[in-house]
Parts: C-alpha cells; sequence; structure tokens
C-alpha cells in the first residue's frame, strides 16, 4: 500500500511541476476586463514578462517589460518564487525516482530510499509553496486595483494561467505529503528485514561439568591440616 501512496505522491509532484512551468510561460496571468466597457476594440493580457494586446480582428502584439529594476516590487518577487518553485520541483523529481520502492537505484537500503523520498516530498511541498504564494499575491494585487475606484490605469481581471498555477500548486502539496509519510512505512520494512547471526548455545559442551582444580598436598577442605601438631599441645 506504501508503494502505491508514494507513487502516487510522485506523480502528483510531477504533474504539478509541469503546470506550473506552463503557467510561468503563459501570457494570460491577468486579462483587461471588460466591465462598465460598452465597446471594447482591443483586449490586454500580462504575465510576468510581457504585455500583450489584441484587437478584434485577432492580430496580437507583444513586448517584454522594458527593465526590471522599473517593475513593481510584488512583480519581481512573484518572478523569483515561481523560478524556485520550478527549481524545487525539478530536484524533487530527481529524489523521488531514487527514492521510489519501484525502482532499482538503492535497492538494498530501504532506509536510504525512505529518506530520498522524503526530501523529494518537502521539495516538492515547498515548491507548491512558493508557487502558491506567487500566483496568491499576484490575484491580490489584480482584485485590489480592480475594486479600487481612484485607480486611473487599465483594470484587469485574473486570467486562467492563475487557476492553472492554483492547480499546480496544490497538486505539488499534496504529492509532497504523499511522498513523507512513505518514510515510516519503509523504515520500518528495513527494521522487519534484519537478521540477527544468533546461535545457540551447545547443549552436550553446557552439560559437562567444569574440571575441578587440584588443590596442593598441603591444603584440603579440613582445616586441622593447616595447622601442625604441636599447635595442639
Amino acid at each position: 500500500m506504501s508503494m502505491v501512496v508514494e507513487t502516487t505522491g510522485f506523480f502528483f509532484g510531477v504533474i504539478g511541476s509541469i503546470m506550473l512551468g506552463i503557467t510561468l510561460f503563459n501570457a494570460n496571468w491577468r486579462v483587461s476586463s471588460v466591465d462598465g466597457n460598452v465597446i471594447t476594440t482591443s483586449t490586454l493580457f500580462e504575465n510576468l514578462w510581457m504585455s500583450c494586446a489584441t484587437d478584434s480582428t485577432g492580430v496580437y502584439n507583444c513586448r517584454d517589460f522594458p527593465s526590471l529594476l522599473a517593475l513593481s516590487g510584488y512583480l519581481q518577487a512573484s518572478r523569483a518564487l515561481m523560478i524556485s518553485a520550478l527549481v524545487f520541483g525539478l530536484f524533487a523529481c530527481l529524489s523521488g525516482m531514487i527514492g521510489l520502492q519501484c525502482t532499482k537505484v538503492a535497492e538494498g537500503n530501504s532506509v536510504l530510499k525512505g529518506k530520498f523520498a522524503t526530501i523529494a516530498g518537502a521539495l516538492s511541498i515547498f515548491a507548491g509553496i512558493c508557487a502558491g504564494i506567487s500566483v496568491s499575491w499576484y490575484a491580490f494585487n489584480i482584485t485590489k486595483e480592480f475594486f479600487n475606484p481612484l485607480y486611473p490605469g487599465t483594470k484587469y481581471e485574473i486570467g486562467p494561467a492563475l487557476y492553472l498555477g492554483w492547480s499546480g500548486a496544490l497538486l505539488d502539496v499534496v504529492g509532497g505529503s504523499l511522498m513523507c509519510c512513505s518514510y515510516k512505512s519503509q523504515v520500518a520494512k528495513a527494521k522487519k528485514g534484519y537478521s540477527y547471526n544468533y546461535r545457540a548455545p551447545n547443549t552436550a559442551s553446557s552439560a559437562r561439568p567444569a574440571p575441578q582444580t587440584a588443590l596442593p598436598r598441603y591444603e584440603s577442605s579440613n582445616s586441622i591440616s593447616k595447622y601442625g601438631k604441636n599447635a595442639y599441645v
């Protein structure tokens, strides 16, 4: 049962990391709102790297953000968190391939495989947390600008890429938790498989009486022999 749980957690983590990679390069992190606009001639959409515009004919143009230092703080932090999530997810996949019980790497050492599986689970959880913070922080700023009546710029709505990011982050956290739970079962399996080289004592040799040491001629169990005859005169 533990192998099924561990394998399920590993594939959840892999799928979640793939979804986060798609999210990072998806252009639809936020889409311009049509609320209050009677005629919409163009649609704007952005992600962490660029801003794009499309018109009613389907032609669109994209431009990269001109300067990293000119970006807002939450946008820079979201970039760093998403990249960290992908790095954690990559190392989680590599550690998970070693720690899975169905793989041949370190097959004879269940404790080592359990440790690698736990490391993979922890890295997967870290990846999900980083991605969840990044996506949620970005969505918070979208909603804050949208409901601010004094905001002068273009108002945006949450794009489909954020929903994909939330799903990937959730899969990473769930998969990492399942992999961490498998460590205890692997350690118990390793302890059950230990054999102790115990040899029972030989009954024939244990039944043999111990040899008695011969007493010297001048010693005996009778205490009188220890004294000369003159001692009683």
